[in-house]
């Protein structure tokens, strides 16, 4: 078959949708290779350059224009002979010929409809206008979680038997087993300590992780933070200082992906007290890195965690702080979890995301 994607996150975006996109695309054409897989842009991009050298993956700019992304990228795909187009970051094109083309969209979270404080009046109103109408289009819809299958059911108003869940996985680095050398060299090319939590995200009001910092104050345990800061970080930047905390916590920038895996290796403990996600992609590379997970007990962050990750209320200070120190004090206990929550994630690994894509793929067409 020959499956067409909206591919700008693929290209643009460096996290998030386009680690998603990339790793899908990756996955599929590396399990099933008989197939043709077609991107849609504008423009490619330096970072992708590897993944355009698979003979399987073919590159498309799409027509010129205005909103060609909106207007041509879907007509584009039919004149390319496309069986499927799927939308990978919650919307589809708005117009098509009358060709004959199976649509998915893969909706990864609502969280501007559950928490609208985060987002401006223009930014939900376009979400909402663009999810609903991909949710409508599509032939089937993918939702990265059981989370994310009901918010669309609940906001959408979409059928149950039209959504299908496909989870992620995670970027390759990940999934290697470093040596003590390599883990070393890392460790001291950044000055981390020997034992430290750790924190992976954008540092954003949602992610929660001004109440790590908190539930750290007073207890000698460093943290060390990997994420883009924004306005909210001068807030948890003031804490710090107020309290003294400077050479507690270390926050690092430019890490390449095979830094980070190296470092979530190096952690004792990763914490994640986010109030909301659509899957929770760190809690993943944790798990793989068999580092032991701290993380909320809301949205999808327990169907990602499994169960021997530790649950808090993230708004809960207490409760944060108590399951760091249980987990800090005791050794024997990080490893009993880390092992298990590193044989649960192999449910999120390569061959399964590709085998349930592609179930996906084959029963769009099937359809009709």
């Amino acid at each position: 078959m020959k499956i067409g994607y909206d591919a700008k996150r693929f290209f643009h975006n460096t996290s998030g949708l386009g680690n998603y996109s990339r790793d899908l695309v990756r996955i599929v054409a590396d399990k099933f290779p008989e197939n043709q897989y077609v991107l849609f842009a504008k423009n490619t991009s330096e970072r992708t350059q590897k993944l355009l050298q698979y003979p399987n993956i073919i590159f498309r700019k799409i027509s010129k224009g205005n909103f060609s992304r909106q207007l041509k990228m879907g007509k584009d795909a039919q004149a390319e002979n496309c069986d499927i187009f799927h939308g990978l970051s919650g919307e589809l094109p708005l117009q098509w010929d009358k060709k004959s083309i199976n649509k998915i969209v893969t909706i990864h979270d609502v969280i501007f409809l559950k928490y609208p404080q985060f987002y401006s009046f223009f930014d939900r109103k376009i979400h909402r206008w663009k999810f609903k109408n991909a949710c409508e289009q599509a032939d089937l819809v993918i939702a990265i979680s059981e989370q994310t299958k009901r918010d669309i059911m609940q906001y959408f108003k979409t059928p149950e038997a039209k959504i299908r869940v496909v989870y992620q996985s995670c970027h390759q680095a990940f999934k290697i087993q470093y040596s003590q050398e390599e883990l070393r060299e890392v460790q001291m090319k950044l000055n981390l300590p020997d034992e430290f939590v750790l924190n992976v995200g954008t540092i954003e009001e949602r992610k929660n992780l001004f109440s790590v910092v908190k539930a750290l104050k007073a207890t000698s345990i460093p943290l060390v933070v990997v994420g883009k800061e924004t306005k909210y970080t001068q807030k948890i930047h003031s804490f710090i200082r107020e309290n003294k905390m400077e050479n507690q916590v270390i926050f690092l920038k430019n890490v390449s992906m095979n830094e980070l895996a190296k470092i979530y290796q190096l952690a004792t403990i990763f914490v994640y007290p986010s109030l909301y996600e659509g899957f929770g992609i760190p809690i993943i590379e944790a798990m793989f890195s068999k580092t032991p997970v701290i993380t909320s007990n809301l949205s999808c962050l327990p169907e990602a965690g499994g169960p021997d990750s530790l649950y808090v209320n993230p708004l809960n200070i207490t409760d944060i702080r108590s399951k760091i120190k249980h987990l800090w004090d005791n050794p024997s206990e990080r490893n009993r979890r880390s092992e298990k929550s590193f044989a649960f994630v192999q449910k999120f690994n390569e061959e399964q995301i590709a085998k349930d894509m592609m179930k996906v793929y084959d029963e769009v067409l099937l359809k009709k």
